[in-house]
């Protein structure tokens, strides 16, 4: 599956309505909470965080592993491999990123992460135990804005929000 990068895939893009997406694609196998839905692809499942508003804020793509469907950008590899070597890939294309807390963002628009739910010996059985290579275990498509680190003043802000909302 290709990402496009600040923009979604085929299958959904970023600030479409969750209408469009579903007559596209049918109904979510899993609704989750009203922002959050997954929907069956071709392989592997999205999951669809949508904006107040019902349009796609951000398109998440899981790896599949074992032989199944994979996440690319123009050609290379991006879900079932190890963290460094994707990262390796794009920066020898010249593609700019930035480390974050589970992985790295990228600044066409998409970001890599890793729950750390897989282990270096999944995909390569020579590993030892204690090998601690990362593996692409999603991709993140939305606005390279969309990844960066909230400012002390905007979680502030949120906070102040919330505490309104709630009391």
């Amino acid at each position: 599956m290709e990402i496009l990068p600040g923009e979604g895939v085929a299958e959904a893009k970023v600030g479409e309505s969750r209408e469009v997406v579903e007559s596209r694609i049918g109904k979510p196998v899993h609704p989750g909470r009203h922002s959050k839905a997954v929907y069956e692809s071709t392989t592997p499942m999205l999951v669809l965080t949508y904006a107040e508003d019902d349009t796609v804020e951000v398109v998440e793509i899981g790896c599949s592993g074992d032989g199944g469907e994979e996440v690319f950008y123009d050609g290379i590899q991006l879900t079932w491999r190890f963290m460094d070597d994707v990262v390796a890939d794009l920066a020898a294309r010249g593609v700019a990123h930035e480390p974050t807390d589970i992985g790295y963002r990228f600044a066409p628009g998409f970001a890599i992460f890793s729950m750390s739910s897989r282990t270096a010996q999944d995909l390569d059985p020579a590993a030892t135990e204690d090998d601690e290579r990362e593996i692409v275990e999603g991709v993140s498509v939305a606005p390279y804005e969309y990844f960066r680190e909230p400012t002390e003043e905007e979680i502030e802000a949120y906070l102040r929000e919330v505490e309104q909302r709630y009391s």
